[in-house]
């Protein structure tokens, strides 16, 4: 099985605070010098940062522990030591991070998330000794350790940011689709299972830019854990609704909707509930002529449309049903997820 990036997990740690210092003026001119240890550095900070040209978790899955710097020591003539330095570790938009021990959702980078959020402070440093002058002792032999930093082990995943999911059998005509409405050239060939890795595309229309998700091709029993489709579906978990693409060219073209329909419900009733569109597919090849009408016909409750990436036919329709859902999901106070601004 292709054991794409969309989870790992990852130890990180914020640094220690440096050591308080016990240091003395040496001065020639001034025997009787008082104290002048410099306080400690503090630790660094683990940092996560949203990058909007992140896909994947890829360039974090493989280093399993991270690390912010120790703050450095202080020095004699009351010279602070210098803070260690944060370590940030950069994500893709639709990241989750939880709690690798209890499963406790820390942050979601979703809709409305900040781009940047410090998860762990460093420690704090050290006092050094000229803390602890006073009347009754004037060289002070004390000083105070860096505080520690904090150690978390986490579940990173990735939920892709999109709003239309397509849904569908292999070969189903998903890529196609993706590669006629955006510019992402996802790969294409006509055998099943050519996309293994969820692929987005930005669909621009009304001066909107509308992102699609094609994800890999569900098969019957993808919710028990066969194929490749199934441990995807959570990437359309925040669409704003889903387009079940349906290979007309396949004699068994009316049983399709019905077992993908069977295969979400497995995974999540939520992903049932969302608003759908049933797309016909594949209109060009002769082998498909009148079944969009027997597929209309036996879908009475749902909204069935037909269209040929091929020869271009009901895609300018299609496109204009996809706004519908993404205007109809919209509410108040929503903010785009790349950018923050209010919608």
């Amino acid at each position: 099985m292709i054991n794409f990036a969309d989870e790992t997990t990852i130890t990180v740690s914020s640094g220690n605070g440096g050591n308080g210092c016990i240091a003395f003026r040496r001065e020639a001119h001034v025997p009787l010098g008082g104290p002048s240890g410099g306080d400690g550095g503090r630790g660094g900070d683990v940092v996560f940062e949203v990058r909007r040209n992140l896909r994947t978790l890829a360039h974090i899955r493989y280093a399993k522990n991270y690390k912010a710097k120790t703050g450095q020591d202080g020095m004699g003539s009351n010279k602070h030591g210098a803070d260690g330095d944060d370590i940030v570790l950069a994500v893709p938009p639709g990241t989750v991070i939880k709690n690798a021990g209890t499963g406790e959702v820390l942050m979601d980078f979703g809709k409305g998330a900040e781009g940047r959020w410090v998860f762990l402070r460093g420690g704090n440093g050290g006092w050094g000794n000229v803390h602890f002058k006073s009347s009754v002792n004037q060289a002070p032999r004390m000083a105070h350790p860096g505080k520690p930093g904090e150690t978390v082990a986490l579940l990173i995943e990735l939920q892709l940011m999109a709003d239309i999911g397509f849904v569908g059998f292999p070969n189903a005509g998903k890529s196609s689709l993706l590669d006629r409405f955006t510019n992402a050239r996802p790969k294409i060939a006509p055998y099943p299972f050519t996309t293994k890795i969820p692929n987005l595309g930005i669909l621009s229309i009304a001066d909107r830019d509308i992102i699609l998700a094609d994800i890999p091709g569900i098969i019957e029993g993808a919710h028990e854990g066969a194929g490749l489709g199934i441990r995807f579906l959570k990437h359309i978990s925040r669409t704003a609704a889903l387009a079940f693409l349906i290979d007309l060219s396949d004699d068994k073209f009316l049983d399709s909707f019905r077992i993908l329909l069977a295969e979400l419900e497995g995974f999540s009733a939520e992903l049932v509930a969302k608003p759908r569109i049933v797309i016909g597919t594949k209109l060009d090849l002769p082998e498909t002529t009148g079944r969009l009408e027997e597929l209309t016909a036996a879908l009475p409750a749902e909204r069935v449309v037909g269209l040929s990436t091929f020869s271009g036919e009901g895609l300018e329709p299609l496109s204009r049903e996809f706004l519908s859902f993404v205007l109809a999901a919209e509410k108040p106070g929503d903010r785009d997820p790349w950018t923050g601004a209010a919608l």
